[in-house]
């Protein structure tokens, strides 16, 4: 089975709809695919219509921004139940910090580049949140930087003079929230330096002892030097090692099955998982 456990869709920061992120699974041949937008169910529905009519298994769920000792790391939860009060309460939250975060990076931009707030909603989604690649899809089509990956390196990364902080829980916390929530917390590309520090051993022995289920091993950030340290990691502490390609559409060169994740990986995640696989 070809299983790839990480999408986003325009409900965050994707460029296509939910149901066109499950059609190119389809034509990327894939057998099971989970839409995980950063904060957001809101893809679910339109993705379950369009992955029982085209006949393809959907992992719902969800990608979490944390903080981990002072950084930003992303938690992907599994099967786990979108009315959680906990949950909806805290992505809440990291939505309206996220906006907020937003307006003050584009201030700061448009005292040395001509973008305003309007260029920036025009890159936005009806339903998604705005956040750092919309407004790197603004910074595009204003010709400041030829693609998403020069805007986040160039201008919106971490040490800019327009970077802006945002809120974010506890990664301990996220945890907990998504165990609470009947899900299964995977640490997203944890050995992706390009991003800030990878995830230590030490970080990670501590995560699980809040309840981490597993590890992304095999995604396009962690290198092979990285890959085999979280193996290595995932097998001591007895951790998940899931595999997945963190597709954006036309937002990031990711690929749709760039990496995959064992189909008896799928099988423990939905025992442990609140909810169903759709098939």
């Amino acid at each position: 089975m070809r299983i790839d456990l990480h999408t986003h869709s325009v409900a965050s920061d994707g460029t296509e709809q939910p149901d066109e992120v499950i059609a190119s699974a389809v034509r990327a041949g894939l057998d099971v695919v989970a839409l995980t937008d950063h904060d957001s169910t809101r893809g679910w529905d339109e993705a379950e219509r369009a992955a029982r009519e085209l006949g393809i298994g959907l992992v719902r769920g969800v990608e979490l921004s944390c903080r981990l000792h002072g950084r930003s790391v992303h938690l992907l939860g599994y099967l786990l139940d979108p009315q959680s009060p906990a949950l909806l309460a805290e992505a809440e939250t990291v939505r309206e910090a996220r906006v907020e975060r937003a307006r003050r990076i584009v201030d700061r931009l448009s005292k040395d580049l001509p973008l305003t707030w309007g260029d920036v909603l025009q890159q936005t989604g009806d339903e998604a949140t705005v956040g750092r690649p919309h407004i790197a899809d603004a910074l595009v089509a204003r010709g400041h930087v030829p693609d998403r990956t020069a805007a986040f390196d160039r201008l919106l990364a971490t040490g800019s003079p327009y970077w802006v902080p945002h809120y974010a829980p506890d990664a301990a916390h996220a945890i907990g929230m998504v165990l609470e929530a009947g899900g299964v917390p995977v640490l997203a590309h944890p050995g992706a330096a390009r991003r800030d520090r990878p995830v230590s051993d030490a970080e990670i022995a501590g995560l699980v002892d809040a309840g981490l289920a597993g590890l992304e091993v095999d995604h396009r950030d962690n290198d092979e030097a990285q890959r085999a340290r979280l193996r290595a990691a995932a097998r001591r502490h007895d951790l998940l090692e899931t595999g997945s390609s963190d597709y954006h559409g036309t937002g990031k060169p990711n690929r749709l099955g760039e990496n995959l994740t064992t189909a008896e990986v799928l099988a423990e995640i939905t025992q442990r998982g609140r909810l169903e696989v759709l098939r």
